[in-house]
C-alpha cells in the first residue's frame, strides 16, 4: 500500500484558500514534485450539463462514469463521499504530495490560512495538526512558525523543507 505525503491548508471561506494554492503548485511542481489536489465543496458538484452524453448516461443509472479523451480523464460517481473515499481516487504512484485544501477538521497536517481583517479565531487554538499559521498580520504571535500569507515563496519554501524532511504525514488509502 503506497503511502503519500498529504498537507492541508484550512481557513474560513474568503481567507484565500484558493488563490494561495495557485500561487504555490507552480513553485513546488517547479521543485519538481508531483502534486495531487483534493478540494472540499459544500456545494453540489454539477460539471455536466443537460443533454449532454454524459448526464444523460449517469441520469440513465450509471453511479460511476469515466469520459476518458487523449489529454483527460474524469471520474464521476454518484454519491456522497467523504474524505477518506475521496483521498482513496488518487493514483498515489504518480504522487510525491497530496495538497487538501478544506476538510480544516481532517487528521492531517495544515497550514491554518488567517486573515486578521475577518475576525476569526484561529483554528490552531483547538487543533493538534495545524503546524503552521500564513497570516496576513505581522504581529500575530504563536508558537508555531508564521508564515506571511501573500509570499507564495516563503510558503513554498516551508512546504518544500518539512516534505523533504519527511515530516508531512503520509495518509494511506482507507485511513
Amino acid at each position: 500500500m503506497l503511502l503519500t505525503p498529504c498537507l492541508g491548508f484550512a481557513a474560513w471561506s474568503g481567507t484565500g484558500k484558493t488563490t494561495l494554492l495557485t500561487a504555490l503548485i507552480p513553485r513546488l511542481r517547479q521543485a519538481g514534485l508531483r502534486l495531487g489536489l483534493l478540494k472540499h465543496s459544500h456545494h453540489a458538484l454539477e460539471i455536466d450539463h443537460p443533454g449532454k452524453d454524459s448526464q444523460r448516461l449517469r441520469a440513465a443509472g450509471a453511479t460511476q462514469l469515466v469520459i476518458a479523451s487523449n489529454r483527460r480523464l474524469v471520474h464521476f460517481e454518484h454519491g456522497a463521499r467523504d474524505f477518506t473515499a475521496a483521498m482513496a481516487r488518487f493514483d498515489r504512484a504518480d504522487l510525491d504530495l497530496i495538497l487538501v485544501e478544506g476538510h480544516k477538521h481532517a487528521a492531517l497536517p495544515k497550514i491554518e490560512l488567517h486573515r486578521a481583517a475577518l475576525g476569526h479565531a484561529l483554528l490552531a487554538t483547538h487543533d493538534a495538526h495545524v503546524i503552521a499559521i500564513a497570516s496576513d498580520d505581522p504581529q500575530l504571535s504563536s508558537t508555531l512558525p508564521v508564515l506571511p500569507l501573500d509570499d507564495a515563496d516563503a510558503l513554498a519554501a516551508f512546504v518544500l523543507q518539512r516534505w523533504r524532511a519527511g515530516a508531512l504525514a503520509a495518509h494511506s488509502p482507507g485511513s
